[in-house]
């Protein structure tokens, strides 16, 4: 294991949990909405949660300044990465069907690759281009063994939002690179739920007033705290913590295993069987993270090693 790795291991981990959360949540959300509570509802719920408890934990840390000019990327941030992302993917999710949105997620690491490029100057090498070649390759195969891509009129209005929910997630973690080598994981994300609520509160607040929670069950109470905190406040700290260490391609390409992750979730609850079309898939995602992640070699001057020996 080489020093690199070692050093950015623990973004590694926050990342891989922050998907293996992610990947839970598909089934977890799912027993939600629509039966106890719409989609901005919960969208709602979310917001109010994570950032009334990004705040109170901003109380008990050293408070930091956020330079003006930084002001405007958290505005930004806020908009893209909860307010839009939020909304477009649930709105999104009732207008098309699963399959059609877990084949248009697993598209963001493409786009970040690319925004990345254009946004913060990260290299697109050979290595990257074929592990989320790779890592797409093994998640399509594994959720069309669900069931088929529809491409009919019913479904394109739905597509789109997702589309636009994955292209403003891209967005969103190459716009929030740069403020994570400034500030604290805690101080950026209390700003980008404070400044999100302010697009999702008008657009969700009607759903909050005329929802019935005297009828609500325990159980559905549990998922719900489960979407918050788990889902939203340390996904997203983790996500956001990957990001101080480790490049937005290197996070994003972990979104592959999420389909992985939530088969293997599947099997464990006894809803699913392991199949080798299933062992094919994790090995090609597998494969493409470790590229994406594989660390750079280090060019040798060997003048300088040659003028070193010679001292």
């Amino acid at each position: 294991m080489s020093n690199s790795f070692k050093e950015h291991l623990p973004a590694h981990l926050a990342v891989i949990a922050a998907n293996i959360i992610f990947g839970l949540n598909f089934v977890i959300a799912k027993g939600i909405m629509p039966n106890w509570l719409e989609p901005r509802a919960v969208i709602f719920l979310r917001v109010v949660g994570a950032g009334l408890t990004f705040w109170i934990v901003s109380f008990f840390m050293e408070k930091e300044k956020i330079a003006v000019s930084d002001r405007w990327r958290l505005l930004v941030g806020g908009i893209f990465g909860v307010a839009i992302n939020q909304i477009m993917f649930f709105e999104g999710l009732n207008l098309t069907t699963p399959i059609n949105a877990s084949i248009i997620m697993v598209a963001v690491p493409i786009l970040v690759l690319i925004m990345s490029h254009f946004m913060i100057g990260d290299k697109i090498t050979w290595i990257k281009t074929m592990g989320i070649t790779l890592g797409f390759s093994g998640a399509a195969f594994l959720i069309l063994q669900s069931g088929k891509l529809s491409l009919g009129s019913e479904t394109f209005l739905g597509n789109i939002f997702v589309l636009i929910n994955a292209a403003s997630y891209g967005f969103y973690l190459v716009l929030i690179k740069p403020l994570m080598a400034r500030y604290h994981p805690v101080t950026v994300m209390k700003w980008v739920f404070t400044y999100g609520l302010l697009f999702v509160f008008p657009a969700s607040i009607n759903k909050i007033v005329h929802s019935d929670f005297t009828v609500i069950p325990f159980t559905i109470w549990l998922s719900i705290g489960f979407v918050i905190f788990f889902t939203t406040v340390l996904a997203y700290f983790f996500n956001n913590y990957s990001l101080k260490k480790i490049s937005p391609s290197a996070t994003s390409s972990y979104i592959y295993a999420q389909p992985f992750i939530a088969a293997v979730f599947a099997m464990i609850v006894g809803a699913d069987k392991p199949n080798l079309n299933e062992l094919i898939a994790a090995v090609l995602i597998f494969v493409g993270v470790y590229l994406v992640n594989k660390p750079k070699k280090k060019s040798v001057n060997l003048f300088s090693k040659i003028e070193e020996s010679s001292d």
